[in-house]
């Protein structure tokens, strides 16, 4: 066996070893010059020709490896490796055997990469096969046969040397017919890392553990009270059930030491989930949830598990903040839904779990950044952003992976994950073989990276995919056990790694805009997504003005805006549009909940008269602070009140309706077009206008002729009292005149003692000037006998029917 390669970076082996091996050495270099003076003889040649060969045919036999333990193993352990070994051929495989392979210790992460992607067996970098009694034979497995096998061995026996990253190799030789001589016929590879004792400097590291989903509720809630929710579907009763994806999740993560990192919407999902919900069916059919009792068990289950633990609110619904620095900027209000989004977050998490959350990290999709997403995440307030390897770079030709944390300008720090640590599971681990596989090659890269620089303790981050499947979050959670528990590796925290000491040789360098990877740039929400999103906004804000229970609307149309922005829906364009367009539709339709009733001809017979136009409101709430407005086409024609148009503010109960009257002035006959229009009272129009016709028909000859007749018959009885009174003045002369002293004398009678004048009753009225004057303007007074009757009652406060009759 040959002992490990030297590296850079590699610390010294431990004391005991060094002096075990050099004493072997020191024992056997005699014996070993003497062989190497001998000739070789017949064995020797023997045992050069029974030695395996690579096989002619390279995917003759492939072999799966389903368990590596321990994986990380100590002096003392015994390795176990089994799996299951398939003939790929057409021909049967005779005298064969499964064997394990030990290569040399590996000297960089890139060399794990590079003997990760070698496939078939290579004479000299694959090792020495261990054989003797560590071997498993089989007589024969014929074409598409499959035999499992476990082998056991102390690892005493592996004969590993210094502390490092060994290659390990698990093998099936045997011969067929058409070449009947031993080789190898199939090969897997994997790694295994080995550090028996405590690193000098472990490292410190950070695994994100998310809880996130996919949009599960809809804007729409039932027409009741309670407001109850309404779901898309029920994927998600399904996904935190048990063994669903979220339940999983839960319970891989609390026996883990991890920070948790979780969608606010997920919570208030499963929250709502926890009281009555609905759920969408086929057309536009709801039928009620029956999920309750699975949600309160996965809350209170996360509640506990998240006791004593970093936790890190994402933005509400998880936002793309890379969709929003790249299309949505262009779009007048877009950031501010990201502003409000972050706003909620930690009020959300800290309501349900009870635990006050970290609210100052962004995350775009994949760590990849460019400066208009570090923009876009500062301005909704992060200070830290989670960006990844591969894409901010190193550099500076460091020749160790250097501590997370960088600072980046502006007072924000970018937390670089490892790019290879967190892109380990991102693979289908559902077989059995590539979940071990993965493990093994995480770990043997978490140790390679401590032993880049054993002496400096460094802080690594591993952010792996959002939304891991329930295999992928199995094969996460064994390898963090052992990396937990393992002598080279320690625990840390997010906020920890964001304020760790920055190397100064890092790269802080944010890649520009153009360097943003293609693939994801094809995923993004395009501008006209986020002018949907705005438009939307806009008919919310024109709507909430007049509600008197705001947050009954503002609350879930704000959330499900939110959604419409998520990073889940990348990779799902129709869903995404689909969604969108359900959002406004319902808004739409809630908005025409408020509407004027539409109006048929309207007669006026008369002069003047009161149109009444109905405001009808089916919501669940009142609305306020609108204003009707009623406006005469034709106002030389029909006056609205004193001119074209009159204004009343509107007040209406949920779930009634209000009319409300106008009054108008007919000076001509035919048609005159009558607008009716809501306005809130910042002056924006409500709803669609209702115009309907007035018939102004009853100012006829007829009546002119009736009404001048009328007028002639004031004329008239003027004329008559006029005569009366100077008729009856002169007689009252001529009396004067015929008798003076009588007169006098009657003026001495009327004279009393006490002041009093006593008045004598005449046959007609009093004349003289005053007394005209008086009579004259009784002519003018409307409560005279003789004025006409008005054309229309007077006008009821009370509010009119809903009818098309005009009052009048």
């Amino acid at each position: 066996m040959a002992e490990a390669a030297d590296f850079q970076g590699m610390s010294p082996s431990p004391a005991r070893r060094w002096l075990r091996r050099t004493g072997a050495l020191l024992m056997g270099a005699p014996l070993l010059a003497g062989l190497l003076q001998l000739p070789a003889g017949p064995a020797a040649h023997a045992a050069e020709k029974s030695a395996p060969v690579a096989a002619s045919g390279s995917g003759t036999v492939s072999v799966s490896l389903d368990a590596v333990t321990p994986s990380a193993p100590s002096d003392g352990d015994t390795l176990t490796v089994s799996g299951t070994v398939t003939n790929n051929g057409k021909q049967t495989v005779t005298d064969a055997h499964v064997g394990l392979w030990v290569g040399p210790s590996l000297n960089s992460r890139g060399a794990i990469d590079s003997a990760a992607r070698r496939t078939g067996y290579a004479p000299g970098l694959d090792g020495t096969e261990l054989g003797g009694k560590y071997v498993e034979d089989f007589d024969k497995i014929t074409p598409g046969g499959r035999q499992d096998f476990s082998l056991s061995v102390p690892v005493k026996e592996l004969d590993l040397g210094s502390d490092g990253v060994y290659q390990l190799g698990v093998s099936l030789s045997g011969q067929t017919s058409a070449q009947p001589y031993e080789q190898v016929l199939g090969i897997q590879r994997t790694f295994l890392p080995w550090q028996p004792d405590g690193a000098d400097a472990k490292t410190k590291t950070t695994y994100l553990w998310p809880l996130i989903s996919s949009v599960h509720m809809t804007a729409e809630t039932l027409p009741n009270q309670q407001q109850t929710p309404v779901f898309r579907n029920d994927e998600l009763a399904k996904e935190i059930a048990p063994g669903g994806r979220l339940s999983q999740l839960l319970s891989l993560g609390r026996g883990l030491d991890v920070t948790w990192v979780i969608d606010p919407d997920l919570l208030a999902s499963v929250d709502a989930m926890a009281g009555s919900y609905s759920v969408k069916g086929s057309g536009d059919s709801v039928t009620a949830g029956k999920n309750q009792a699975v949600a309160k068990q996965w809350l209170a289950e996360l509640e506990q598990a998240v006791q004593d633990k970093e936790v890190v609110a994402l933005p509400f619904a998880d936002p793309d903040l890379a969709s929003l620095a790249h299309d949505g900027k262009n779009v007048t209000g877009s950031l501010s839904h990201l502003k409000d989004a972050t706003d909620v977050a930690g009020s959300t998490v800290e309501t349900i779990l009870h635990v006050k959350p970290e609210t100052d990290f962004a995350w775009p999709v994949e760590g990849a950044i460019d400066p208009s997403i570090v923009k876009v995440a500062t301005s909704a307030g992060a200070d830290n952003i989670i960006a990844r390897s591969d894409s901010l770079q190193e550099t500076g030709g460091l020749d160790y992976t250097p501590t997370s944390a960088r600072p980046i300008g502006g007072g924000t720090t970018a937390v670089v994950a490892d790019a290879g640590l967190s892109t380990a599971f991102e693979d289908d681990m559902s077989p059995a073989g590539a979940s071990t596989l993965a493990v093994q090659r995480f770990l043997a890269q978490s140790l390679m990276t401590n032993l880049e620089e054993p002496q400096k303790q460094r802080s690594i981050v591993v952010a792996p995919q959002r939304m891991p499947s329930a295999s992928q979050a199995q094969a996460m959670a064994q390898a963090l056990k052992t990396l937990q528990s393992s002598n080279w590796s320690q625990s840390a925290g997010l906020s920890a790694a964001a304020d760790a000491k920055p190397d100064p040789q890092a790269t802080t360098h944010v890649p520009s805009t153009s360097r943003y990877p293609s693939s994801l740039r094809r995923e993004q929400l395009p501008q006209a997504a986020f002018q949907e999103i705005e438009d939307t906004q806009d008919k919310l804000d024109n709507f909430k003005v007049i509600l008197t229970d705001r947050d009954r609307v503002v609350t879930p149309f704000g959330r499900a805006i939110d959604r419409a922005m998520s990073t889940s829906w990348r990779g799902h364009p129709i869903k995404a549009a689909d969604f969108r367009l359900d959002v406004g539709s319902y808004l739409d339709g809630l908005t025409d909940q408020v509407r004027l009733i539409q109006k048929s001809e309207t007669k006026l017979s008369g002069r003047s008269a009161t149109i009444p136009v109905t405001v009808q409101n089916n919501l669940m709430q009142g609305v306020d602070h609108l204003v009707l407005r009623l406006t005469s086409q034709q106002p030389t024609r029909l006056k609205i009140g004193n001119g074209p148009y009159s204004e009343q503010p509107i007040s209406v109960s949920g779930g009634h309706s209000q009319s409300v009257k106008f009054t108008t002035t007919a000076n001509a006959n035919g048609r005159a077009t009558v607008v009716a229009q809501l306005f809130t009272e910042d002056g924006q129009a409500y709803g669609p206008a209702v115009t309907f016709d007035v018939n102004v028909t009853e100012i006829t000859p007829t009546v002119m002729l009736v009404i001048a007749g009328g007028v002639l018959l004031l004329v008239l009885a003027g004329f008559r009292m006029y005569t009366q009174r100077k008729r009856l003045a002169a007689r009252q002369a001529q009396e004067e005149q015929s008798d003076p002293d009588a007169t006098a004398s009657e003026g001495g009678l009327n004279d009393s003692a006490d002041g009093t004048v006593d008045t004598e009753d005449t046959e007609g009225p009093a004349t003289g000037p005053e007394q005209e004057s008086d009579a004259e303007h009784g002519a003018d007074d409307p409560e005279q006998p003789s004025d006409p009757a008005p054309d229309t009652d007077p006008e009821s406060a009370d509010p009119s029917s809903t009818g098309e009759r005009v009052d009048r």
